[in-house]
């Protein structure tokens, strides 16, 4: 295989899988139907409702050819994603432990995702929030391996608390964290990471955030992965506060993409 010759050349890698999320036995109210497609709006996965004779209620199910890879309860979307907003990220609100990603979600790894910021969109840039948060959780309970992170400012680990926390966190767990982004502030001065600055598109206009765990690492199947867990996301914003995403949990691309950012950005 060819090496890469741009972060973008990454989307041509994905498997982009054709799936869908169904509503099984809906008894929610509409508005609540309405956040779960507020979050998904223009995005290539599919949902509807469906009923299913003897099936729990407001079960979401994640569907590919017929087969259900996964299933959430409406409530655990709600909790985690769907009555979330970014701002409990920024200020710390919410904190790593409690980040979660239902399965459903989970398994739309290496769909391509195109997404608004506010205010064109309250919702679909979350996904992508919450995403970054599953990484930086999975490091964290790692307590090894790498984590490198672009923030196109260095500015926004001094004034998000929530964020700054975080690194704080994943660092002092014996993580190796690398940040990436324009240098706006001595922002990263107190964190015990490595800092790279640069002008350049990737530290201007791409949003990732790659973990590799440490060689010899079991890995665990849980939704939020765990100890030996490879996971990347990668977003590109080639126009104004417009993100195409993907993210990944193949550890053959995961370290691709790592080698990549370690020698290239």
């Amino acid at each position: 295989m060819m090496d890469p010759d741009s972060l973008r050349a990454f989307f041509e890698e994905i498997e982009a899988p054709d799936r869908s999320l169904v509503v099984l036995n809906r008894s929610s109210p509409d508005p609540v139907r309405g956040l779960l497609d507020s979050l998904l709006e223009g995005q290539p996965v599919s949902i509807r409702d469906a009923e299913v004779p003897d099936g729990d209620a407001d079960v979401v199910a994640l569907v590919e050819d017929g087969e259900v890879l996964a299933h959430s309860t409406l409530d655990e979307l709600l909790e985690s994603v769907l009555l979330i907003n970014s701002d409990l990220y920024r200020t710390g609100a919410i904190g790593l432990g409690e980040v979660d990603l239902p399965d459903v979600l989970r398994g739309l790894d290496e769909v391509p995702f195109r997404v608004r910021g506010y205010p064109e969109s309250n919702k679909e840039k979350l996904l992508l929030i919450v995403i970054s948060r599953v990484i930086e959780r999975i490091a964290n309970e790692t307590g090894g391996g790498t984590l490198r992170a672009s923030f196109q400012r260095l500015s926004r680990l001094r004034d998000e608390r929530g964020t700054y926390e975080v690194y704080e966190s994943v660092a002092r767990s014996g993580v190796d964290v690398h940040v990436y982004g324009v240098d706006d502030a001595d922002s990263a001065e107190t964190l015990p990471v490595t800092v790279h600055t640069g002008s350049s598109y990737p530290y201007r206009r791409s949003w990732f955030v790659v973990f590799t765990p440490p060689d010899g690492a079991d890995a665990r199947n849980g939704p939020n992965g765990g100890n030996g867990d490879h996971a990347a996301l990668v977003a590109l914003e080639d126009e104004p506060n417009v993100w195409d995403g993907f993210w990944t949990f193949r550890p053959e691309l995961v370290d691709r993409i790592d080698r990549y950012i370690a020698d290239r950005v």
